[in-house]
């Protein structure tokens, strides 16, 4: 009997499991077995990992061989095993010495022709690794840049199983015809830890939030919602700009932390979503789906265990959603439970799997089903009763927990005609930004929370007080029915953000008031700006 193990890692969401992948040969009728909760991808290895070997210039055991794959209750898929399964029978014929794959973590797909192909999670595979205590990784070379974003782990990235071979038994490496787009030339051995690495943000078009013409109110309110990771709704008829400010919420926001960035990727490595030359996504994602997109296309979904959606895509960044009432309403109140908890928790008869979903949700909305009229339009070309209908697709409880509502007005002709630019640049905007988020995370040391969006009700009541006689106002609303307990709880956290762009070290009446005219949409008095 010929015994070889080595390892390989399986993703169940975005964590991933590590693998131990056993290869035993023993006399018999030559047959390959593979064992151990294999999906239909992996059980086509076989013929896949057959064929790599033989044209990798070895010979196929003809022997009986079993591949089991363990731990064995736990559930495997895609073609990330391959390389792994091919090193683990070649060690058990004794082309290679079975002591050098033990601790080794191999990820990758093989081509039929030997060569080494890349797949999705990368990181999440190799974070887990270094988890489970592995220093080695071998990894397609194309992901060797993703994979060397973990800390304290040496990476190997091959083109060819030829290659591979040649490393791990010290003879000649052969030249290999590299990928197009890889960022490796010729393979390197075992090296110790590699440093992390990054690529600048290359994104063809740079929005500035001065090309926004006009809206007062929605600039203010986006810098609100930068500030305080709140979720907005911008309500408006068509051409007035709401998709230019979603669109330039990513660009105020300030960049990602090193774990945050981690997260990140990690999902979007998962997803098959990562820009080409960029392994470490460093800004906030921006995820817009189309208005037919289905629930599971939202928050995950899929044949098998679910992939991520566009809720954690979207993680640590900005959801917008345009037409916002043409959206499904089953796809539109599962976005409930990740707006309050940060996560989505997705069960299927394969198993039930938890995703990242902390992100700031913009919806957009017309007026109404022309989009050019509203209730008191006397030139309305919709009926009251269809307009109604439209806005009641957005349903009371998921309003409820959106924290910033704005009407965005039409632009005017002395909007467009203006030769003074009139509104602040992204850069000086992101400047207060950073800056109110600064103050909001020293208020906060010490608790689990970094802004304010993220304070939960009882606690921002309790620990943070504003200043005497600030939230009359917002008590008097609550009394009439204005307010809901957590839409108090809302202004509240909007109070504070504006506190913090302002620079004072808690809300005073005017802040409270714009708290309530951004909520409500009610004006209280209180101009539509951020007062130092």
């Amino acid at each position: 009997m010929a015994f070889a193990r080595t390892c390989s890692v399986a993703l169940v969401g975005v964590e991933g499991v590590v693998v131990e992948v056993q290869a035993d040969l023993e006399p018999g009728v030559a047959a390959f077995s593979l064992v151990g909760l294999p999906d239909k991808s992996l059980t086509e290895s076989r013929d896949r990992v057959r064929a790599a070997v033989v044209n990798s210039g070895n010979s196929w055991p003809q022997k009986k061989l079993t591949v089991g794959l363990s731990p064995a209750s736990v559930p495997k898929g895609g073609s990330g095993f391959d390389l792994a399964v091919a090193c683990a029978v070649l060690g058990a014929a004794e082309r290679l010495d079975p002591r050098t794959l033990a601790d080794v973590v191999m990820i990758g797909e093989l081509g039929l022709d030997g060569r080494v192909l890349p797949v999705r999670g990368i990181l999440p595979a190799v974070l887990a690794a270094a988890d489970a205590g592995y220093d080695q990784v071998v990894v397609p070379e194309h992901a060797a840049a993703e994979a060397a974003l973990v800390p304290g782990i040496s990476v190997l990235g091959i083109r060819s199983l030829r290659q591979l071979i040649a490393v791990l038994t010290d003879e000649p490496v052969p030249e290999e015809e590299p990928a197009t787009d890889t960022t490796r030339t010729t393979p390197a051995g075992f090296a110790g830890t590699l440093a992390t690495i990054s690529t600048p943000d290359t994104t063809a078009a740079h929005h500035d939030l001065s090309e926004v013409v006009g809206q007062t109110a929605a600039r203010t309110a986006l810098e609100v919602a930068a500030a305080g990771g709140h979720h907005l709704f911008l309500q408006g008829p068509p051409g007035a700009g709401k998709t230019m400010l979603a669109e330039r919420l990513p660009s105020i926001m300030p960049p990602l932390t090193q774990k945050e960035s981690l997260e990140v990727t990690a999902v979007h490595s998962v997803a098959g979503t990562l820009p080409p030359g960029r392994p470490l996504v460093e800004t906030p994602p921006y995820c817009a789906p189309h208005h037919s997109a289905t629930m599971q296309s939202l928050v995950g979904g899929g044949p098998g265990l679910p992939r991520p959606g566009a809720v954690s895509l979207a993680h640590r960044g900005v959801l917008f959603l345009d037409e916002a009432p043409e959206f499904s309403a089953k796809a539109l109140d599962a976005l409930r439970q990740p707006l309050e908890s940060g996560h989505i928790v997705v069960a299927r008869a394969a198993g039930v799997v938890q995703l990242p979903a902390r992100f700031q949700m913009i919806l957009a909305a017309n007026p109404c089903p022309c989009g050019r009229c509203t209730l008191l339009s006397e030139t309305s070309s919709c009926t009251p009763g269809a307009i109604r209908r439209y806005q009641g697709r957005l349903s009371g409880p998921l309003l409820d927990r959106v924290d910033l509502k704005v009407e965005v007005e039409p632009v005017t002709r002395a909007d467009l005609t203006a030769t003074v630019r009139r509104g602040d640049s992204t850069r000086q905007v992101a400047d207060r930004v950073r800056q109110a988020r600064e103050r909001a995370a020293a208020r906060l040391t010490g608790t689990p929370w970094t802004t304010n969006s993220h304070i939960p009700g009882h606690e921002l009541r309790t620990r943070w007080h504003p200043a005497p006689g600030a939230l009359h106002e917002a008590e008097r609303d609550l009394e009439r029915g204005l307010l809901t307990a957590r839409g108090l709880d809302r202004v509240l956290r909007i109070a504070w953000t504006i506190a913090d762009l302002s620079g004072r070290d808690r809300p005073d009446v005017n802040d409270v008031n714009l708290a309530l005219h951004l909520r409500t949409g009610i004006p209280r008095g209180t101009p539509m700006a951020i007062a130092p």
